[in-house]
């Protein structure tokens, strides 16, 4: 009675108390402290019980086993296997199931089937347990094997069997077919509105792309629960491809269907909704959902925190992400992940470094995809000492030869203008895919090597990887640095003909530059307008660029006016004009740009660079006397000067904007200039000096920086937004044509 009613204490004391205690005492003692949940006790009144010599009932055999499976206490299982065996209990079939589900738990799949394959006695539980086995093993085609057995031996087949399957289905394209034949089967016995198998079944179309059939699915179902709700909406926000946006909304409309039905929303519900509001863009909505989300007391699950950090991020308000970031638990990688992600898609790099440093000060070990985004920052800022630190972390915790990782490494040396670590990085790779390949065809690019890039694009094609929009514009910019026009055209015309790959502005941008840089701009402008882009400032900024390299001053003021037009508060193209006439000598020209810019409270970007000596990073700006070396550095640069001079350097008579606003001074003391000249008086002599900056080098500082690596014998690299600058004995790797 006191077992049947859970107070285990008093029928402990009263068993305690008897003077003969004989099986039924036993048996009852061990069943009532499994089924309230006393496994330990359980365990030792069983061990007792043979101590004493107990001949025990095949409850209470099968009781010991449950509580084996509960605590993953293998040896004790197999101790009780023993006596299941010398007992003459084997010959059960519930225990038999009981042995398949202990060693099941204890993830000896071996054991299972041998249990499986040696007993006489099987039922619809030991195939049903059989298939769940397998699947918790990940082992899928077994699986399926032995679901085909089921079938040919007419075994009955359950819900949770049914659903381990269609699990196995959802982890390869390769056996949706065979999930497809499971769905006939299923329907054919009513089992596919059951909301295990329904919830199975739309998780396997969606994570194999059929979103239509998973939107088919749940249609079909008569009664669906929160748990279908949540696999359809999760399933609708897998994918980020722009022809599946529309799921993406039908997420939204099915979320709102769930409150229109008074349904309870879970965290799974919450995080699929938020990242619906952002694949859609509906950042608004996400910010009440965020005021669900409170009003549940859910934001501090970390699924949830998660997906409002990349809610966040993704809008541009980084800062709200970071307050999401600071009221949670940060247990979860996967949320410090987001939030350094977060930072670095904002361009907060240093910060998203400092959070790094802080996951490790707090003994939080980074996944590889916390890894991948810390290397971002690090190629971001093209700090390469730091890069290499995470690298060599990386290595020791066993990420150094995944994929994704190392696709980080090639994107961190490229950006850093190191083309021999980009390269060896590449080679060493175990597996390259698609963006490994695009990376290191678009760095081969961005550093002029130009019938490189296209061989290794070719290499790629013969290894059968098929090319993306990313691999094109790498392509594309190879030719166009390389001045490789027919080529160009070939690859542009072959990218949705022979890939499937529609030409975005980008690309498009890329055959405008293309013929800009090779003097045909009446071509280029007629592809603008033969283009569905034309309305796009993106490709008039190419030919206004190709105009300044070409000094076709009348082309530039007619295309500048409709830049204006369609990009009014785009100081560049003033800025751009404005010097155009300064070369050309239109002085009363270049002052009315200035104060058209200036009526329009425009101001032109500042020019910012910087160097890292030391893993530490030194910001410029122009005419910059903040620096702790100021004093040494303009005293250096002074004297580099006057050395240039003497081998014929003479300033440009290119004015920058600055000049004529009075700070005459500034030219000799640009950005760049200033962090090179630190490079020189700091790095040893073999060492490259590595210079970025944000905005394009100007003439004067390219002539300079020519002289300098001539003078001093250094090879300077210096990154722009259009591409880097190899510096080397008095000449550029781009050939003064950028």
């Amino acid at each position: 009675m006191y077992c049947k009613c859970g107070d285990i204490s008093h029928a402990q004391h009263l068993f305690d108390g008897m003077i003969k205690k004989d099986v039924v005492s036993w048996n009852a003692l061990v069943s009532g402290c499994f089924q309230f949940g006393f496994f330990e006790k359980a365990l030792s009144v069983f061990i007792c019980a043979r101590k004493a010599q107990v001949s025990l009932d095949r409850f209470a055999y099968a009781g010991a086993l449950s509580i084996c499976s509960r605590t993953g206490d293998l040896e004790c299982g197999k101790a009780v296997h023993g006596l299941v065996v010398v007992g003459g209990f084997s010959k059960h079939v519930f225990l038999t199931n009981s042995l398949m589900d202990m060693y099941s738990k204890c993830c000896r799949i071996e054991d299972v089937r041998r249990v499986f394959d040696n007993s006489d006695c099987l039922d619809d539980v030991s195939w049903n347990s059989l298939v769940s086995s397998y699947v918790r093993m990940g082992l899928g085609d077994e699986t399926l094997k032995i679901f085909v057995q089921m079938h040919t031996v007419g075994c009955k087949i359950n819900c949770f069997a049914v659903g381990s399957v269609l699990k196995c289905c959802s982890d390869s394209n390769e056996m949706l077919q065979f999930g497809r034949v499971v769905h006939g089967c299923v329907a054919k016995v009513g089992l596919d509105l059951d909301v295990f198998v329904g919830s199975a079944m739309i998780d396997m179309y969606a994570k194999n792309g059929e979103l239509g059939e998973a939107a088919k699915f749940f249609k079909a179902m008569p009664n669906p629960n929160v748990v279908v709700f949540n696999a359809t909406i999760a399933g609708f926000c897998r994918t980020e491809l722009e022809s599946h946006k529309e799921f993406a909304v039908e997420a939204l409309s099915l979320y709102s269907e769930m409150q229109r039905g008074r349904m309870m929303p879970t965290k799974f519900t919450f995080s699929s909704v938020l990242k619906a509001c952002n694949l859609t863009g509906s950042f608004e909505l996400g910010k009440q959902v965020h005021a669900q989300v409170y009003k549940g007391s859910l934001h501090h699950d970390e699924f949830i925190g998660s997906a409002l950090i990349d809610l966040y991020s993704d809008s541009g308000s980084i800062e709200d992400g970071y307050r999401c970031f600071n009221l949670m638990p940060k247990e979860d990688i996967v949320t410090w992940t987001s939030m350094i992600s977060g930072c670095v898609q904002n361009e907060h790099f240093e910060r998203a470094l400092s959070l790094f440093d802080n996951l490790l000060a707090i003994g939080r070990k980074p996944d590889q995809f916390t890894l991948s985004s810390v290397m971002s920052a690090c190629a971001s800022l093209a700090i390469s000492r730091s890069g290499e630190q995470i690298q060599s972390y990386a290595t020791k915790a066993g990420f150094g030869k995944h994929t994704i990782f190392g696709n980080s490494q090639i994107f961190m040396y490229s950006r850093s203008g190191d083309t021999e670590a980009t390269s060896q990085t590449f080679h060493e790779m175990n597996n390259h895919d698609v963006v490994s390949w695009s990376a290191m065809i678009s760095s081969l690019a961005q550093h002029g090597c130009a019938k490189d890039a296209l061989a290794l694009f070719r290499e790629m094609q013969n290894c059968r990887i098929a090319p993306n929009h990313i691999t094109f514009l790498g392509v594309l910019t190879a030719c166009s640095h390389g001045g490789l026009v027919d080529e160009g055209f070939r690859f542009f015309k072959s990218m949705e003909k022979a890939h499937a790959v529609v030409p975005n502005v980008k690309h498009c941008a890329c055959i405008v530059d293309l013929l800009g840089r090779a003097g045909r701009l009446d071509d280029a402008e007629q592809f603008i307008m033969d283009s569905c882009f034309h309305e796009d400032p993106v490709m008039w900024r190419a030919v206004l660029s190709s105009c300044r390299i070409h000094c076709d001053i009348e082309r530039a003021k007619r295309v500048s006016e409709r830049i204006m037009e369609l990009e009014p508060r785009a100081s560049s193209t003033y800025v751009i004009l404005y010097n155009m006439y300064l070369d050309s000598g239109r002085l009363s020209m270049a002052i009315k740009t200035r104060e058209l810019m200036k009526g329009r409270g425009l101001k032109k970007e500042p020019g910012l660079s910087w160097i890292e000596i030391g893993g530490s990073i030194h910001n410029f700006v122009a005419g910059d006397i903040s620096h702790p070396m100021s004093q040494a550095i303009y005293a250096k640069l002074e004297d580099l000067i006057l050395s240039i001079e003497r081998l014929g350097y003479v300033r440009s008579t290119t004015s920058e904007l600055d000049d004529l606003e009075g700070n005459v001074n500034l030219l000799n003391c640009h950005s760049e200039k200033l962090a090179v000249t630190l490079g020189i008086i700091s790095l040893p002599r073999v060492a490259p000096i590595r210079v970025m900056k944000n905005l394009r080098v100007c003439v004067d500082c390219h002539n300079t920086m020519k002289l300098f690596s001539a003078h001093e014998g250094r090879e300077i690299i210096l990154r722009d937004p259009i591409r880097f600058h190899r510096f080397r004995y008095g000449s550029c790797s781009c050939g003064d044509y950028w």
